[in-house]
C-alpha cells in the first residue's frame, strides 16, 4: 500500500480528479503498478493492468489501490468492471471515495461479484482538497502571503514590494500548481500587475486566475494577466460592456467571500488559493472560510507599510502547531485552522 501511495503522487495533472496509485501483487511479487496521470484519461487501476507483461497475470492477483475503485461511467468506464473481468481475486483499498457517485458503491460491486475487499486505511495528506470538498461541500481555501519580520506585505502604497527570495518564489509556484483557482482582489491586480501563472511548468489544466473587481469595464486590458491563454474569471459587480479575450469569463453579482465560494462549489472547484491582497485575505479569514495558511517570512523589516491580513475585524483564529521550512534566508510557515 505504501508503494501504491508513492505511485499516486506521480499524478501531477489530475485537476478535480484525485491522485490515485495502484499496485498488482501475485505470489508475493509486484507485477505491475500505475497511477492516474491526467484528468479525463485512464485511472490508476487501468494503467496498472496495462503495465503487466501478460494481462492474464491479473487473474487471482491482489490489487492494492489508494482509493476505492470507481463504479460509474464518467470520462472513463468503471474500473470495478475491469477488475472483475480480469479475475482479480482481492482488492485492498486505502480509502473509501467520499464522492457520492462512488462512495461504497465500488466496494459493493466488487463483493457482489466475488472479489474479496479489504480496507487498509492509511492517514495521508494525499487528496486533502478532494476529501475536504466532498465532506464540506465547498472548496478548501488556502491564504498565502509573504511578509517582513514586522508583518508588512508592502512598503509603499500603489507600488509593489519584492519581499521574499528566489527559493520562496519557486516554492510559491509549486503551491500555485496544486490549486484549481488563484484568487486576488482588484488592488493587487492593479498594483502588482501579476500574470498569476505557474512559471516554468506546463499544465494541461492550469489554475483558473480569478479577480474580484467592482467594474470589469475599468480594468485595463494591457495588464499582464491578459497576455497568456490560461483561463481568467472576473467576479464583477457590473456587466461587461467590452469585447474581451476568449479566455475571460465575467460573473456578475455581489461578491462576498461566501458568495464566491458558493459559486466555486457549483463549478466543482476543490482548491482555492487566496493570494492577495491584505483586505481580501482578511475578509476570507473573518468569514471563517480559511483552512490553511502559508506564510513566507523574509529576513527584513520595513517599519512602515501595509500589514498582512488588514482591513476587516474578526475574533482571534487559532491554528495548529505550524511546520517551518528554511528556504535559503527565508522561512516558510505552514499551518491549518484548529478544529
Amino acid at each position: 500500500m505504501k508503494l501504491a501511495f508513492e505511485e499516486a503522487k506521480k499524478g501531477k495533472d489530475t485537476w478535480t480528479n484525485p491522485q490515485v496509485g495502484a499496485v498488482i501483487v501475485k505470489d508475493n511479487q509486484v507485477l505491475g503498478q500505475g497511477h492516474h496521470a491526467t484528468f479525463g484519461h485512464e485511472h490508476a487501476e487501468i494503467n496498472a493492468f496495462k503495465s503487466l507483461k501478460d494481462i492474464d497475470d491479473a487473474k487471482n492477483a491482489t490489487l492494492y489501490v489508494t482509493l476505492e475503485p470507481c463504479s460509474h461511467f464518467g470520462k472513463t468506464p468503471p474500473c470495478v468492471q475491469k477488475i472483475v473481468q480480469l479475475g482479480v481475486k482481492k482488492v485492498v483499498i486505502g480509502q473509501i471515495d467520499p464522492n457520492p457517485l462512488v462512495s461504497g458503491k465500488g466496494v459493493k460491486y466488487l463483493r457482489d461479484n466475488g472479489v474479496v475487499v479489504e480496507e487498509q486505511l492509511i492517514s495521508s495528506e494525499l487528496n486533502r482538497s478532494y476529501n475536504y470538498f466532498y465532506k464540506n461541500n465547498q472548496p478548501l481555501v488556502t491564504v498565502k502571503y509573504a511578509m517582513t519580520l514586522d508583518g508588512k506585505i508592502n512598503k509603499n502604497k500603489n507600488q509593489r514590494s519584492i519581499i521574499s527570495n528566489q527559493a520562496a518564489f519557486e516554492d510559491s509556484q509549486q503551491l500555485r500548481s496544486q490549486q484549481q483557482v488563484i484568487l486576488i482582489g482588484e488592488n493587487t491586480l492593479k498594483v502588482d500587475n501579476p500574470a498569476l501563472t505557474v512559471r516554468d511548468k506546463k499544465m494541461s489544466f492550469p489554475p483558473i486566475r480569478a479577480v474580484v473587481v467592482r467594474d470589469i469595464n475599468q480594468i485595463s486590458l494591457d495588464l499582464k494577466i491578459f497576455q497568456t491563454d490560461e483561463p481568467i474569471w472576473f467576479f464583477s459587480e457590473t456587466k461587461n460592456l467590452r469585447t474581451l479575450p476568449e479566455n475571460v469569463k465575467v460573473i456578475v453579482g455581489e461578491w462576498t467571500p461566501d458568495n464566491i465560494l458558493n459559486y466555486l462549489t457549483t463549478q466543482k472547484i476543490q482548491a482555492v488559493l487566496v493570494e492577495g491582497g491584505s483586505f481580501l485575505q482578511a475578509k476570507f479569514l473573518s468569514a471563517g472560510l480559511v483552512e490553511k495558511l502559508v506564510v513566507y517570512l523574509a529576513n527584513k523589516i520595513y517599519g512602515s507599510g501595509l500589514p498582512a491580513v488588514w482591513g476587516a475585524d474578526f475574533d482571534s483564529i487559532d491554528f495548529v502547531e505550524p511546520t517551518v521550512e528554511k528556504l535559503a534566508d527565508n522561512l516558510k510557515i505552514t499551518t491549518w485552522r484548529k478544529d
